[in-house]
C-alpha cells in the first residue's frame, strides 16, 4: 500500500514527467523541453526547492509512457526480517508490559533473562512500526515547531555556558545571540551566573546591537530576578522564559556554544589555558568578530554579521536610557518618623511621603545615593542619617586577579647569608691536626701558636 508520501512523490514527477511524454512531441522539441525542465528550479514533495537532472525526467518520462502514473509512486522495500519473530515478540511484550520502559531497559531485562537481545537500534525501529515509541512516563513524544524570526533584533536569545578554570576558578559565559542573524550581540566571561553579571552582558549587547523587542531565556535565579524584570520594563523589552526541561526551545544558542567549544574552547586548552578573564574575553572577541561573524551560516545562507546589518546599522540606546534601565528599585513604605530603610542603611524623606509606598531607586553599587519616586513621579533625594553597607548585597565584584610576584627570596637571602657567614669563619684542620700530635710536649718556636686561630678551643 503506498503512503501519502509516496505519493506525493509520484505527483511531483507526474508533474515534471506529463508534457514531456507527449506522444505528439518530436524528439528534437522533447529535448528542448526536457533541458529546460532540468535547468530550472522546482518546489518538491517537501516543499524545497529541487533540481532535477535530464537524464532522471527522461527516466520518468519513459515510466509515465510504460506504466502511467503508477510507475512513478516509489515502491516500498520489502525485505524479511533479520531478527527473530520470537524476540522481537518478547521485546514487544515487554514494552506492552510497561510503557514507561526504553529500549535500552527492554535489551537489559533479555540479556537478564538468558535471551540474547537484538540491539537497541532494532528494538527502537520496532517500537516506531508498532507505536509504542512513547516518552518515559508513557506519553506520545511531543512535537516541536519551529521557530524563526523574521527580522534582527525580533527575538534575543540568553543561556549560560559552564567554561574552563581560569586562575583556579571555574568560568561561567553570559551570551545572547540574535534569533535572525545567529549573531552574538553580548556576551560577558565571569567567575558567576548572577543578576550583576548577567546585565552587564545585556547591556553590552544594548550598547553595540540595539534594543530587542523580547528576550528569550531560561528560569535560572539571575534569568527570574526582578532587576531583569525591570531592566526590560524600562526599555520596551518583552521577557520571556523556556518551558522547563525544554532545551530546545533555545536550540540555536545551543548550537552556538556547540560550535564554540569546536573551535574556540579548544583552541584555549591547546595554549594551556589563559592567565584571567580580561584575556579569555579579549580572545572571545576577537574570534567572533573575525572568525564566528563572517562564517556563512548553513540555515541562513548568509555571515551572522551580514544578516544582521542587512538593513543598515541598528538603532541604540542613548546612555541615558542605558543609565535608567539598570537601575536597581526597591519598594519601602515610609514610617512615621518620614524614614526609610534599605539594607541597614537609613534615610530621611519628605514627610508628605508618610505612610505611602514608595520606590526607591539606586545604582547596587552605591547605595549612599538614592533617589525618592511615589506613583511614577521623582520626589527628591533620600538624605543617608545612617549608612552601613555601601553596595547591594548581590553586588559582589569579581575577585582581584593575584599580585604579581616581586622575585623577591626572604629565605632565600637569609640563607645565603647564613652560608656567607660559616665560609668566612672556616675551621682551620691542618692547624688543627698539628696541635694535636704536639700534645703534652712543650711548644717550640716552629710549631703553631693558638695566635691567628682565634675561634679554636685552647
Amino acid at each position: 500500500m503506498e503512503s501519502p508520501k509516496d505519493r506525493d512523490v509520484g505527483l511531483f514527477r507526474y508533474s515534471l514527467a506529463r508534457e514531456p511524454a507527449d506522444a505528439r512531441l518530436s524528439r528534437a522539441e522533447r529535448g528542448v523541453l526536457v533541458r529546460e525542465l532540468a535547468d530550472a528550479e522546482h518546489t518538491g514533495p517537501d516543499g524545497s526547492r529541487v533540481r532535477v537532472s535530464r537524464s532522471t525526467i527522461d527516466r520518468w518520462v519513459r515510466d509515465l509512457r510504460r506504466g502511467g502514473f503508477d510507475a512513478l509512486v516509489p515502491v516500498p522495500r520489502c525485505c524479511e526480517p533479520r531478527t527473530a519473530e520470537d524476540l522481537l515478540g518478547l521485546a514487544e511484550s515487554l514494552k506492552r508490559e510497561a510503557p514507561a520502559r526504553s529500549a535500552a531497559q527492554v535489551a537489559r531485562i533479555m540479556g537478564q533473562a538468558g535471551v540474547a537481545p537484538p540491539s537497541i537500534r532494532t528494538i527502537q525501529r520496532l517500537y516506531a512500526r508498532l507505536g509504542l515509541h512513547t516518552s518515559p512516563d508513557g506519553s506520545a513524544p511531543r512535537a516541536y515547531g519551529r521557530f524563526g524570526a523574521e527580522r534582527r533584533n525580533e527575538c534575543w536569545m540568553g543561556d549560560a555556558l559552564h567554561g574552563p578554570v581560569v586562575a583556579g576558578r571555574k568560568s561561567y559565559l553570559l551570551a545572547f545571540i540574535d534569533d535572525y542573524s545567529r549573531a552574538v550581540v553580548g556576551f560577558a566571561w565571569t567567575y558567576s551566573e548572577d543578576t550583576v553579571r548577567l546585565e552587564a552582558a545585556l547591556r553590552h549587547g544594548l550598547a553595540s546591537r540595539g534594543v530587542p523587542e523580547a528576550i528569550l531565556v531560561d528560569r535560572g535565579s539571575a534569568y527570574v530576578s526582578p532587576e531583569l524584570a525591570r531592566s526590560c520594563a524600562v526599555l520596551g523589552i518583552r521577557l520571556a522564559h523556556a518551558r522547563p526541561r525544554s532545551p530546545t526551545t533555545k536550540g540555536k544558542i545551543e548550537r552556538f556554544y556547540r560550535t564554540m567549544r569546536a573551535q574556540f574552547l579548544v583552541e584555549i586548552d591547546s595554549r594551556g589555558g589563559v592567565a584571567d578573564l580580561a584575556e579569555l574575553n579579549r580572545l572571545f572577541e576577537a574570534w567572533v568578530e573575525v572568525v564566528y561573524h563572517h562564517q556563512v551560516h548553513s540555515e541562513t545562507g548568509a555571515s551572522p554579521i551580514e544578516a544582521f546589518l542587512a538593513e543598515g546599522p541598528p538603532v541604540l540606546p542613548t546612555p541615558g536610557e542605558l543609565h535608567e534601565a539598570f537601575l536597581w528599585s526597591a519598594v519601602r513604605v515610609v514610617t512615621k518618623t518620614a524614614s526609610v530603610s534599605l539594607y541597614g542603611n537609613s534615610f530621611e524623606v519628605d514627610a508628605a511621603l508618610v505612610g505611602r509606598r514608595c520606590e526607591l531607586i539606586f545604582d547596587p553599587f552605591d547605595l549612599t545615593d538614592i533617589e525618592v519616586r511615589y506613583e511614577g513621579r521623582p520626589m527628591g533625594k533620600a538624605i543617608p542619617v545612617r549608612i552601613c553597607r555601601h553596595t547591594h548585597p548581590k553586588a559582589r565584584p569579581d575577585a582581584a586577579p593575584p599580585p604579581a610576584p616581586t622575585g623577591i627570596d626572604y629565605l632565600g637571602l637569609v640563607a645565603a647569608q647564613r652560608e656567607a657567614e660559616v665560609l668566612g669563619r672556616r675551621i682551620d684542620y691542618a692547624g688543627l691536626a698539628g696541635r694535636c700530635t704536639t700534645a703534652g710536649r712543650p711548644q717550640t718556636n716552629d710549631q703553631p701558636t693558638n695566635e691567628g686561630r682565634r675561634g679554636l678551643p685552647a
